[in-house]
Formats: C-alpha cells, sequence, structure tokens
C-alpha cells in the first residue's frame, strides 16, 4: 500500500541524492581529471573522446535537473543512457563488484535501477516543475 501523503517526500529524497550523486560524478570529470583528462580516458576504451564532453553535460544539467525536480522524467532516462554506456565500455569487463580493479557493474546497474525508480514516480514533494504525464492523478492533500 503506498501512502499518498509520504510517497512525494520519498520521491523527494530519491531525486535528490540522484541528483547530488551526479553532480558529483561530474565534478570529479571536471575538477579532478579535467575535460581532456576525462576525454583522453574515453579514447582509450574506445569511445570518441568529444563524447566525454557531452558525457560530463549531460551529467551536470541532469544532475541539477532532478535536485531542481525540473524535467526529472526526462533527465532521469538520458543519465541512464549515460551509465548503460559507462556498464559497456568500461566496467562490464571488470566484474560484478565495484570493488574490483577499475570498478565493476555493480554500482552503475544499481544507479539505472533507481533512475528508472524515479522515472516511474516523477518528481515528488519540492519540485520547481512538474513532469507528471498528462492525466495523472493528483496525489490527495495532506
Amino acid at each position: 500500500m503506498i501512502d499518498r501523503n509520504l510517497a512525494p517526500f520519498g520521491a523527494f529524497v530519491l531525486r535528490a541524492a540522484l541528483g547530488v550523486l551526479f553532480l558529483a560524478h561530474a565534478g570529479l570529470k571536471l575538477f579532478v581529471f579535467t575535460p581532456a583528462g576525462t576525454a583522453k580516458f574515453f579514447e582509450s576504451v574506445g569511445v570518441p573522446g568529444p563524447v566525454a564532453y557531452l558525457t560530463i553535460a549531460i551529467e551536470l544539467l541532469g544532475g541539477v535537473s532532478l535536485l531542481a525536480g525540473l524535467y526529472t522524467r526526462l533527465a532521469a532516462p538520458a543519465l541512464m543512457a549515460v551509465l548503460a554506456g559507462a556498464i559497456a565500455t568500461v566496467h562490464i569487463h571488470n566484474g560484478f563488484f565495484f570493488n574490483a580493479p577499475n570498478g565493476g557493474w555493480e554500482f552503475p546497474a544499481f544507479w539505472i535501477v533507481a533512475l528508472a525508480a524515479q522515472t516511474l514516480i516523477g518528481d515528488g514533494a519540492f519540485a520547481l516543475g512538474s513532469s507528471r504525464p498528462r492525466g495523472a492523478v493528483q496525489p490527495a492533500a495532506a
């Protein structure tokens, strides 16, 4: 049974956590590895270097979008695609567990599941915008 009064807050907690994690992930690429270093890494695993800049932009904009609750149902699937690419190009060959050298695919896969859940449940509380599908039922007022 879903608690219609608390579910929007659960959606918000998930959305905020995902947003902060993606901002941190983009920050790692921007400030630690640098965009040029990230592009070189992408090339080393067979991905064209310019895709690194697109990836950084999607992680940054997607993180802001999730944190703010704007276009949640568009941002989450875009971020899922980035993670699926990371699994396919970097993590899949390292085994399942993320503590493997160069990281396994455990954490990115879980992240995809969390983003899928966010896509299904929507923005939640404290969203600056609404990505509720047309015809969706408005939650009961508290």
